[in-house]
């Protein structure tokens, strides 16, 4: 219980923001000086959300709401996502976004197309996603995704991975995949988004040190121990993920008598029992394709090993899911790491639940 509430108090912080005051000048310079996104006039945002009605809010994430925004002059719609004023890390996440967003070109990541500042207001300017986000639709009452859509969407994330950590000539490690982040375009094509943790790093190597930031559940264990993201930590939330699809269960979830469950333990002791196949989402009632169900969860436990060295590269996943390679073999219990726990600042401790740990 004190892990846990060690781990809620440091959920969602990032390093402590230097003392040096960035002017709104400054910051206009740095952002304008690529192509891409614009921007934008406050008052043509106050005049797109209604001064920011309440009820065209799509959305709460922890830095900020989203608005749904339309702009009149070009009969066009936008997310318009207002980043609290009364956050610590705002500034920080609204400026990686700009600067790293709007470095990137991919079909499967959501196209940033203008910011604005003014005083203690950030705000980013986002293509609008009728579909929302794939969390809404497996977790919080939204369509039931078909089998055939639910392949589509593991393959376009797997494609936006491939590009951020393959393609570029830096890599970009997003930190924070999760089901929330994945959008959904009116053909229900994955966007990755929210990019406001993410850090451009040199291929083949980590990040600096940090305070663990992230979605409890999401998190890579080496990355709750060291504090330093790389592309295998992405992996494994990615690897996640992959199961919440299959499954149509949150990466952590309640079960009766047992309490809170691990999703990769839970699919891990049924593919020890040679049954990976129940962990199938029972809203889908056996409508599915069965050789790629197996796929998709056997490459979600593969890619959510709590051994990274165990992880696959995501080129070799892309492989798999395709069906150019054969499935992977794992071990019949899940990987024992042995309790892994690292001083984060002040004293305070991140510790890796217990269902990283095999049973029997």
């Amino acid at each position: 219980m004190l892990i846990y509430f060690l781990w809620k108090k440091n959920k969602g912080k990032e390093e402590e923001p230097n003392s040096e005051t960035v002017s709104d000048q400054n910051m206009d310079e740095e952002f304008q000086m690529g192509a891409g996104p614009k921007k934008i006039c406050y008052q043509e945002l106050l005049n797109a959300t209604n001064n920011f009605e309440e009820k065209l809010k799509l959305g709460q994430g922890g830095f900020g709401g989203v608005y749904k925004g339309y702009f009149k002059d070009t009969n066009s719609v936008a997310a318009i996502k207002r980043i609290s004023a009364n956050s610590r890390q705002g500034i920080k996440q609204y400026s990686a976004e700009v600067k790293i967003i709007s470095q990137l070109r991919h079909r499967n990541l959501v196209k940033l197309n203008g910011w604005c500042h003014k005083k203690n207001e950030f705000i980013l300017i986002y293509e609008y996603m009728p579909n929302g986000s794939l969390d809404f639709h497996l977790f919080l009452g939204g369509s039931i995704l078909s089998w055939h859509l639910r392949y589509n969407i593991a393959l376009g994330l797997a494609s936006a991975l491939f590009y951020l950590q393959e393609e570029l000539e830096k890599c970009v490690i997003h930190r924070d995949i999760k089901s929330s982040n994945i959008m959904l375009d009116s053909n229900f094509n994955t966007k990755l988004g929210d990019f406001g943790l993410a850090r451009l790093m040199d291929h083949e190597k980590e990040s600096e040190t940090t305070i663990v930031a992230g979605t409890r559940g999401y998190l890579a264990p080496e990355y709750m121990d060291t504090g330093k993201a790389r592309k295998e930590s992405d992996i494994f939330s990615f690897g996640v993920v992959l199961l919440e699809i299959a499954c149509g269960k949150k990466a952590i979830h309640h079960q009766e008598l047992k309490g809170e469950v691990s999703l990769v333990e839970w699919v891990w002791e049924l593919y020890g029992l040679k049954n990976v196949i129940a962990a199938a989402d029972p809203k889908l009632y056996g409508q599915f394709n069965a050789k790629e169900m197996e796929c998709l969860l056997v490459v979600g436990l593969w890619c959510a090993n709590p051994n990274n060295t165990s992880r696959p590269s995501i080129n070799k996943v892309i492989k798999v899911l395709n069906f150019e390679s054969p499935l992977p073999i794992l071990p019949q219990n899940m990987p024992f790491l042995g309790p892994l726990s690292s001083p984060i600042n002040n004293g305070q401790f991140f510790s890796v639940p217990s269902f990283f740990t095999a049973k029997g």
